[in-house]
């Protein structure tokens, strides 16, 4: 690759990852307000997984500063650590609401910032995958991956709170945690392994091999 070329692509990683960063900073701030209004633990959720996009951006702007394989191995093992945290407090959480039977409220603010997020991130995590796989960098990868979770998230929340406000259907909130419970999980064990192969110079780091979903 020209090194005219890949100093473009660098920078579009960047830029990729400072909007990420900016759109989820105002998000955890919106959603904490929201969460608490309406007392949601799918919003809660999303708050927290809107922290760990934050500093899965961190990690990536730091990673991209810098080269060598063990600084992408402390890079992914960081991203998921994080994800691993995210999926037992949802875990956690959303089994506690749904036992206690705890009603949250509607929020019509949440639905319009989570609908809002979930166009957005789609767009991020696209713009993401090309960009890590055309510098071949796993970890721009893997956090597209991560933003594309967030995407996910983002409308399971938004379906839950749609379904709650318009049917009255409490328990889709809560169950909208689940779905970044299951995502979360298959994101560390696809993060582990890839961790595995870095360690192991023979082999080329996983680049998302699996069919999108």
């Amino acid at each position: 690759m020209q090194i005219d070329s890949r100093r473009a692509l660098l920078r579009r990683g960047f830029v990729l990852e400072y909007l990420t960063l900016s759109w989820n900073v105002a998000g955890v701030v919106i959603l904490a307000l929201t969460a608490i209004a309406a007392r949601s633990v799918a919003l809660a959720g999303f708050g927290l997984d809107s922290l760990i996009e934050i500093g899965a951006s961190v990690v990536v702007v730091w990673e991209l500063s810098g080269t060598g394989q063990a600084r992408q191995r402390r890079a992914l093992a960081l991203i998921g650590v994080a994800f691993g945290l995210l999926a037992i407090y949802l875990a956690v959480q959303s089994s506690w609401v749904l036992a206690a039977g705890d009603r949250p409220r509607h929020s019509m603010a949440g639905i319009g910032w989570t609908a809002a997020t979930a166009a957005v991130m789609y767009a991020l995590a696209a713009g993401k995958a090309r960009t890590g796989a055309a510098l071949g960098n796993p970890v721009l990868c893997t956090e597209g991956r991560v933003t594309m979770v967030d995407a996910v998230l983002a409308t399971a929340v938004l379906t839950g709170l749609v379904l709650n406000a318009a049917l009255g259907w409490w328990w889709a909130d809560p169950a909208a945690g689940y779905v970044l419970v299951f995502y979360a999980a298959r994101e560390v064990r696809d993060i582990v392994r890839d961790h595995h192969l870095a360690a192991d110079p023979g082999e080329p780091l996983n680049q998302d091999t699996r069919p999108d979903s």
